[in-house]
Order: C-alpha cells, then sequence, then structure tokens
C-alpha cells in the first residue's frame, strides 16, 4: 500500500500538478476506496478543518511576516557593512562576510531563499569587481542562505515541529548551537581554501577604518538585531513566551526596528503582509493534504507496518536513522523541503519513537538534511536563485560545482549532530519552562 501511494504521489507530481493537490487527489482517491467516496468527503473535510485550525502552526505565519518586514525593510545592507568594517585585510574577507551576514540575517529571517537572495545582491557585485572566482563567490552565499533555517527564527523549524509532535519551543532552541556550529564549519572551510589557493580570492587594499567608526556602525545595524532576537528566542528561552507568542513579538520588535529606521511606508507594509499570505497559503496548503495523507497511511495499516518491519530489521537502531536520512537525501535532489517533510515525518516518528531516540535530537537531524534539499543538485531552489543574481555568463553548471563542496560540509556538521547529540540537548535542557 505504501509503494501505491508513493508511486502515485510521484507519477502526479511528474505532470506538473502543484504538491498540494497531488496530495488531495491521492487523498480522495485512497479514502474512497477505504471508507466509500460519501465517507471519504466527510473525513477529508474534517482533516482539512482540523489541519488549519491548529494553534501549533500559528508561529509559522508570524515568523514568515517577520522575516518579510526585515526584508523589504532593506536593512540587511547596513549590517553587512558594519560587519565589514571588522573585517580588516582578513584573506576571504568578502566570502567570510558572507557567512557572517548569513549568520546574522538568520536571526530575523527563516527563508533560505530570501537570505541567499540578499546575500547574493548585496555582495556578488563586489565580490565580482575585486576578482574573486566562482567557487568564493557562490559557495558561501549559498551556505551563508542556508544557516536561515537552522539558526530560530525559522519556519521550517515549527513545520518540522508540528508535524513530528515535537516541543516546537524546544525545537528551536535545540537547533542554534547546530546552527552556529554549521558557520563556524564554513568559515573553517574558507579560511584553509583561500590560504591553499589564494588566487580564488585576491587579496585588495582596504581603506582604514577608526575604531570609533567601528563602534558607531556596530551599535547602529548590528546590537539591533539583538532586540530582535531576544524578543524571539530569549523569550522562549527564559519561559516568558510560548513560541506562538514569541512570533508575535517578533513582528512586533521588527516592525519597530524598521519605523525607527524611518523605513516603515506602505509599500514595505504591502509587500510584507503579500509575501507572508502567499508563502503561508502555499504551506499550509500542503500541510491539510499532508496531514490527510498520514491518516490515510495509518488507516491502511502501511504506518504500522513500516514500524514493525523497522523494529525487526536486526540492525543497531543508529542504522536505521542513518538510512532514513540517506532516503530523504535522495528525496532532496528532486524535492523542497516542506513536501520531503509531509512524506517522511509521518512514517520516521513512530519509528523514532518505537527505537527510544530523542525526538528533539531527530528533529535537529532532520531539520539540517532537508534544508540540504534547497542547494543539492539538480533541482535545489537556491541554485535557481543564485543563477539569476550570478555574474552574466554563470552556467548551472558553475554553481553545481560550487554547492558541491557545501552539501559535504553540511554532511560534517549531521554526522557530528549523530556522533554528539548533546550538541542538540544540551540548551534545552538549561530551558527554564519545560
Amino acid at each position: 500500500m505504501l509503494l501505491l501511494f508513493f508511486g502515485g504521489f510521484i507519477l502526479l507530481m511528474m505532470t506538473g500538478m502543484s504538491i498540494a493537490f497531488c496530495f488531495m487527489l491521492i487523498n480522495m482517491v485512497a479514502l474512497s476506496l477505504f471508507w466509500g467516496f460519501d465517507n471519504a468527503m466527510r473525513s477529508l473535510v474534517l482533516n482539512i478543518f482540523g489541519s488549519v485550525t491548529s494553534f501549533v502552526l500559528l508561529p509559522l505565519p508570524l515568523f514568515i511576516l517577520m522575516g518579510e518586514v526585515m526584508y523589504h525593510g532593506g536593512l540587511a545592507p547596513n549590517m553587512i557593512g558594519a560587519l565589514e568594517k571588522w573585517m580588516g585585510r582578513l584573506t576571504g574577507r568578502l566570502s567570510i562576510l558572507a557567512i557572517m551576514g548569513g549568520t546574522l540575517f538568520a536571526n530575523l529571517s527563516g527563508s533560505s531563499i530570501g537570505s541567499a537572495a540578499m546575500l547574493g545582491s548585496t555582495l556578488l557585485p563586489d565580490m565580482e569587481r575585486r576578482g574573486y572566482k566562482k567557487p568564493m563567490i557562490l559557495g558561501p552565499i549559498m551556505a551563508g542562505g542556508c544557516l536561515a533555517a537552522m539558526i530560530p527564527p525559522t519556519g521550517l523549524g515549527v513545520l518540522v515541529g508540528a508535524m513530528g509532535e515535537i516541543s516546537i519551543g524546544k525545537l528551536l532552541i535545540a537547533i542554534y548551537i547546530p546552527g552556529l556550529l554549521l558557520a563556524a564549519i564554513y568559515l573553517t572551510y574558507i579560511l584553509i581554501r583561500c590560504r591553499l589557493q589564494p588566487q580564488l580570492a585576491p587579496a585588495y587594499s582596504v581603506p582604514s577604518v577608526t575604531l570609533s567608526e567601528k563602534l558607531t556602525s556596530f551599535a547602529r545595524y548590528v546590537l539591533p538585531v539583538g532586540f530582535v532576537f531576544f524578543m524571539v528566542v530569549g523569550l522562549i528561552f527564559f519561559g516568558v513566551a510560548t513560541p506562538t507568542e514569541a512570533g508575535a513579538a517578533g513582528v512586533l520588535a521588527s516592525t519597530i526596528l524598521i519605523a525607527a529606521y524611518g523605513r516603515l511606508n506602505w509599500p514595505v507594509i504591502k509587500k510584507s503582509f503579500a509575501g507572508t499570505i502567499n508563502m503561508g497559503a502555499m504551506v499550509l496548503m500542503i500541510i491539510v493534504g499532508a496531514k490527510a495523507f498520514g491518516n490515510v497511511l495509518a488507516y491502511s495499516g502501511a504506518t504500522t507496518g513500516i514500524v514493525e518491519m523497522a523494529g525487526g530489521l536486526g540492525v543497531p537502531p543508529l542504522v536505521i536513522v542513518i538510512l532514513m536520512q540517506i532516503v530523504v537525501l535522495i528525496l532532496g535532489c528532486f524535492m523542497d523541503p516542506v513536501p520531503i517533510t509531509m512524506i517522511a515525518l509521518p512514517i520516521y516518528m513512530p519509528i523514532i519513537k518505537l527505537l527510544g531516540f530523542d525526538p528533539i535530537w531527530f528533529g535537529v537531524v532532520f531539520l539540517l538534511n532537508i534544508e540540504l534539499s534547497a542547494i543539492t543538485p539538480p533541482f535545489g531552489l537556491v541554485l535557481f536563485v543564485l543563477k539569476n543574481v550570478a555574474p552574466p555568463g554563470t552556467k548551472l553548471q558553475d554553481i553545481y560545482l560550487a554547492a558541491y563542496p557545501i552539501v559535504l560540509l553540511q554532511f560534517l556538521a549531521m554526522a557530528l549532530l549523530i556522533a554528539f547529540p548533546a550538541l542538540s540537548l544540551w540548551l534545552p535542557g538549561l530551558m527554564l519552562s519545560h
């Protein structure tokens, strides 16, 4: 039954049909076979209502709105400019700036696509003008963009928590150290490669900047980010707010910040709400179909069957977890993070609970893995975003070649998270509210 459902789903996707409607059509056919058409439609309607009225999902549109406000407010170039003043004559300074800027912007926006587009439009022209080669232009920009999903607040983290029935507050706190670890791995890679191949990032003269200039710029454009970050992650960590309340506080904080810079105007408000409605409606439609799909798997016995099969394989439980990640990695070459989450988690989570693994730890590993789908050839969305902002003459092949080292570095981070679960679980253990 599982193969039949997935086979039908993949065939529908190959026709170009929207993922949400692929889910819906499979659900209608499957439920009709099990219960008859009338009962199936009644069940589907109840499923739809239950899916989109879940309070757990409310942080998702709030985090999207927060990121849209910060993106359209146009503060990112100022933040990156403030960071650049502290770079000095460091080797590969613009590539390093892409990672540091991506880390900073990730605290404000949970969208890898938006973050990569921002970094590309801000840094890429200067990198090209300074003679940087494509591996040191494209690779760091896509790496910096991908950090948006691994540093809270992140809509994808909310989605993983909601679909996997994992505490969203704990999951958002749990991904912070892995996100910073990933950024540190990227920075180490850039420093080593620029030292070994200096021609990839030629040195250039940098005007001297006084300490007072650096401090003023940092206080004006970087420190306020800490206020927004505290209003989201800090309130969750100290047990003051739920993820939903923290999402609302984050929207308020980002709006106040944009207004303080004099950039809160009608076009920014209009674009922010339009982007939130478009993205939120798309994700919620997919959730509707995926929740019903999960019920179909349960009704058919497919979920029970695969859990029993996993429990009877006779291999170490960690091997099963690694095999799960390999399946997700393969799916990521052809699908986006949201549908992968919808398809995999309803099947994976019962197995993880049966094997006795911590759901929060698994959620962090899974989140890092599905984020890979944004940069894995041939259909990663961030790859196509970079193609749009890349220098003239840049081929998709160049972007693919630049992506492979970043993919390998994410494999390293995933291996560390699997080998040392404390990297994910230490910070949630310190939370004041459990």
